[in-house]
């Protein structure tokens, strides 16, 4: 797919490495782990959210916007990732945050909260968790319009056509990577929550006839919502780009097993997984998205599901500030 026709802002130089993790490899015990390192991209602090702007962004900025405004979760990584990409343009930005546990937001907080403040965050507007974040955003719009300003509302997540192909141009680079290095991928495990990440590296693949599985920890809904979700992405960057790629509802693989009791409660395996990388290969895992994805990886693969013989590919999708926001967890032997 001929991606170049698209406007895009380039906020990382280069691609981010693909390494062999053997010392996790070996204390896990089956098949060989790979990790695809965009915990390394560009952004104050790098994550997947990265790619996702590079689009969202240069659309905005096409459409003459001075103030970026989208949401997330008190600790949110796209919330931080947002407000750096606006901060690195010259603009504003105004955050919605849903708050899971009352009174849980206080701007004493550290990992993303921290960073909100140290980047300069305009405006932030705390709401109560079911919120409709939506129509908060829009509000938000309308009152930045009122004053004169011209926004943009970036979604939850940059979990739309045009941030999905940041995933699309991702699938791309996994490709040329796995081709010079003479590294066949077998399987690729990364963690879903709002599913654009998913949706536009399965399109991206099957779009090139690249057939590699991709294997989705749910780190935040129930998989059939999920599933629901990804078919809706998929059928948008379908129209957004005018291709028909065929993808079979059974081409879509997830699990929710390791979510536990929700979004954002640890769990025994996240946090094994959390000590397990950082011990075996110094990579930082977030206890969020990434450690519960790591979880369901090094399940399934002690369960057999990925064979011995198998090059298994984990996207590391960031998150690090998350990590320093729970250090309690990981303290307790």
């Amino acid at each position: 797919m001929y991606l170049a026709q698209y406007p895009r802002r380039r906020y990382t130089e280069g691609h981010t490495p693909l390494e062999k993790l053997e010392r996790l490899t070996a204390a896990v015990g089956g098949a060989n782990i790979y990790i695809k390192r965009d915990d390394l991209l560009g952004l104050t602090g790098g994550g997947n959210k990265t790619r996702k702007l590079e689009f969202l962004v240069a659309d905005a900025l096409k459409q003459g916007a001075d103030t970026l405004i989208t949401c997330g979760g008190i600790q949110s990584n796209h919330c931080r990732l947002t407000l750096a990409a606006a901060v690195k343009e010259g603009l504003k930005c105004r955050l919605i945050l849903s708050e899971i546990t009352p009174g849980s937001y206080h701007t004493g907080a550290g990992g993303n909260v921290f960073l909100y403040h140290m980047l300069g965050v305009e405006n932030i507007k705390v709401v109560p968790w079911g919120s409709d974040v939506m129509a908060e955003m829009e509000q938000a719009a309308d009152k930045a319009k009122a004053e004169g300003r011209k926004p943009y509302i970036v979604p939850m997540g940059g979990s739309n056509a045009l941030g999905a192909l940041g995933y699309v141009a991702c699938a791309e680079e996994i490709m040329q990577q796995a081709f010079f290095s003479g590294v066949p991928i077998d399987h690729i495990v990364i963690a879903c929550g709002s599913a654009g990440t998913y949706s536009g590296l399965l399109f991206g693949l099957r779009g090139n006839n690249c057939h590699i599985p991709i294997t989705g920890i749910s780190v935040l809904n129930s998989k059939e919502v999920l599933q629901k979700r990804i078919t809706e992405i998929i059928e948008k960057i379908a129209d957004y780009l005018g291709v028909n790629v065929p993808i079979p509802q059974e081409a879509v693989s997830l699990f929710d097993e390791y979510l536990g009791e929700g979004y954002t409660v640890p769990t025994a395996g996240m946090i094994e997984a959390v000590k397990l990388a950082a011990r075996t290969e110094g990579i930082l895992l977030d206890p969020t998205y990434t450690g519960k994805a790591m979880a369901g990886l090094i399940d399934l693969t002690r369960k057999g599901y990925f064979k011995k013989s198998d090059n298994v590919l984990f996207l590391h999708t960031g998150g690090l500030p998350g990590l320093y926001a729970n250090m309690p967890l990981f303290l307790e032997e």
